[in-house]
């Protein structure tokens, strides 16, 4: 999240610029999905990758708990 959002400050002109470059993108990405797969799939996978945006602090904290906590002992 851009500093921008946070203080509820006016967006500078090169932010404006970058995140309707991106809009673009996604339109072009959108049309391409519904011309080759139809508009549930291309609002289907739109929707997995929100999800995914979402969740990726916790599933990103799970990975780092993972690989730093201490082995268990195996028992035999």
């Amino acid at each position: 999240m851009s500093e921008n959002t946070l203080t509820n400050d006016t967006p500078s002109p090169e932010e404006t610029a970058s995140k309707d470059a991106f809009f673009a993108q996604l339109a072009s990405v959108s049309d391409a999905m519904i011309a080759a797969h139809g508009r549930d799939f291309a609002m289907g996978a739109h929707l997995l990758a929100a999800r995914y945006i979402a969740e990726s602090d916790s599933r990103t904290k799970a990975a780092v708990d993972a690989i730093t906590a201490p082995a268990k002992p195996v028992l035999e």
